[in-house]
């Protein structure tokens, strides 16, 4: 099950990038949200993928069992999606404002605080 999950992590990543080497700024966004997914997928796989012993220690022990999954990756994934939720939040009300704002999304075009033409720096001081 583990090498399924690899795959999928990679595809994951893949098109992440993919999406956040875009030009447009709606594809940026869902780049970082798959990036956010594909980081909590790699978290969990990570933590060993097992139905038959939960992570729960049982009396009389002091730690895990050897066959039992690893709570630790599961609580991270918890605090991971709460904070790409709200990045991803942040994100689509800035896209929406600078879509206002310039009336597009492309990157190349929200150039407008830089000038066309460079200009020369100041002669004297």
């Amino acid at each position: 099950m583990e090498p399924l999950f690899a795959v999928l992590v990679g595809l994951f990543f893949t098109a992440a990038v993919y999406l956040m080497l875009s030009k447009f700024s709606i594809r940026i966004m869902l780049g970082i949200a798959i990036l956010g997914n594909a980081v909590n997928l790699l978290l969990f796989t990570s933590g060993r993928l097992t139905r038959e012993v939960p992570p729960i220690i049982p009396d009389g022990l002091d730690a895990l069992p050897s066959g039992a999954a690893n709570p630790l990756p599961q609580a991270l994934i918890l605090t991971a999606i709460v904070i790409s939720f709200s990045l991803l939040a942040f994100l689509l009300v800035l896209t929406y404002r600078a879509y206002q704002d310039i009336g597009t999304d492309n990157t190349d075009e929200m150039r407008v605080a830089e000038p066309d033409e460079p200009t020369l720096p100041p002669v004297g001081y």
